[in-house]
């Protein structure tokens, strides 16, 4: 194992580095915007301009890596991320931020990009589906690490002071690499029509994960800080539900391997679903918050991996890549709105309809999921094709489908 990852090691140390600014970045721009005054739809609306960027950065950013290569690509958005990060701690105007969040979007899909790209082009034939999970578990763990910063004292500023400094040291493990840069692959058609004709389960299913992670991510600290937690718990509930996130995924993952998927779909979703209405009852109360965040976390997360591999069993090997590109776009459209639809019902009736939300979308899921399964019976894979992941770019779904294809191979 340690083998087959020496030679992208640089590349997770950056990957890293970056996510926990990031992971940090995220959670503090809804607490700092909360203390600003701003309202609950605005806040939602922040995130929505994240995701927003996140589009148009899906599609900006490959020319500027074939223009001047993934190393220089890398530095240019690292230096571009660091600027936009230190810029939030001048002001609060709303306008401004939300420009800057549209525009952090953009630049941070773009250092994305570089690494998985290069991921996709250093992992070793064979060991793709090894690369591909370590590189979920840095995501993940970087991520559920960030929230622990919020426990940094000190001036406004020295919060964004720190995920500046992070991003630029982000860029000195992969700046110091002696791997090959890889060449720029062509994105992948969107394949919409595909989607819906072989696994619309898969395309429903990814809509309404984004519409409950987009609102889960920006708003969920919010949700916190509403419901009296000081600032060091709420980076607590927030790593906690990120770990449950990371530790539930494998195992309901082999749940879904062992039987149709729309059935351990529907079952996870209903499951996530209850969790959300405990949410609203134990609102509140630290310690039963805390246990069903981490649960919930662990049912949510798990959608949108199986959703995938539900994708992955029933869409022609040759169209993998475009319906795979496909979801990941209906996904993005779900986490735009998502935030903007529960950040104005919180506006209106409280912070405990952020759980409501979550409840009614999950809830959704699993009555579709299970009608589905009634009306429409389908073969199930011969094979596994479950693999723990978080949202990705296009380019590491090329690596996930040659992990796939390696583990279908006798």
């Amino acid at each position: 194992m340690l083998r087959t990852l020496r030679p992208i090691v640089s590349l997770l140390a950056g990957t890293a580095l970056l996510l926990v600014g990031v992971g940090l970045l995220n959670t503090l721009i809804p607490l700092r915007g909360g203390a600003a005054g701003f309202p609950e739809t605005l806040l939602g609306g922040l995130t929505s301009a994240y995701y927003a960027g996140y589009f148009i950065g899906t599609f900006a950013m490959p020319p500027l890596m074939r223009r001047i290569g993934h190393i220089r690509a890398f530095a240019f958005c690292a230096a571009c991320a660091a600027c936009l990060v230190l810029l939030y701690a001048f002001g609060t105007h709303a306008i401004a931020w939300l420009v800057l969040r549209l525009l952090s979007g953009i630049v941070l899909v773009g250092l994305y990009a570089v690494i998985e790209s290069w991921l996709n082009a250093q992992a070793p034939a064979g060991k793709r589906g090894a690369v591909f999970a370590t590189y979920m578990v840095v995501n993940l763990g970087s991520l559920a690490l960030g929230q622990q910063l919020l426990r940094i004292q000190g001036e406004a500023f020295v919060p964004f002071a720190v995920v500046a400094l992070l991003v630029c040291a982000s860029t000195l493990p992969v700046l110091a690499t002696r791997q090959a840069q890889p060449q720029q692959q062509a994105a992948p058609r969107l394949q919409l029509r595909l989607l819906f004709d072989v696994a619309p389960t898969a395309g429903l299913g990814a809509l309404l994960s984004g519409l409950a992670m987009g609102a889960f991510w920006g708003l969920l600290p919010v949700y916190a800080r509403d419901s009296g937690f000081d600032t060091a718990a709420i980076g607590n509930y927030m790593s906690i539900a990120i770990v449950g996130g990371a530790a539930l995924q494998w195992p309901l993952g082999r749940l879904s391997d062992r039987h149709d998927r729309r059935i351990a779909l529907a079952l996870v979703a209903a499951a996530a679903a209850a969790l959300a209405i405990a949410g609203i009852v134990f609102g509140g109360r630290m310690l039963p918050e805390m246990i069903v965040v981490f649960l919930f976390g662990g049912m949510s997360f798990a959608i949108y991996p199986i959703v995938v591999a539900h994708l992955v069993d029933h869409a022609p090997p040759e169209d993998l890549l475009a319906a795979s590109s496909s979801v990941l776009l209906v996904y993005g459209v779900g986490s735009a709105l998502g935030p903007l639809a529960a950040g104005g019902l919180m506006g209106a009736f409280g912070a405990w309809t952020l759980f409501a939300w979550f409840a009614l979308i999950h809830a959704t899921l699993a009555v579709y999921a299970a009608w589905r399964y009634r009306v429409f019976r389908r073969t199930p894979a011969d094979t596994p094709a479950f693999q723990p992941m978080l949202r990705t770019t296009p380019a590491a779904l090329r690596l996930l489908r040659a992990a796939v294809r390696a583990q279908r191979e006798p």
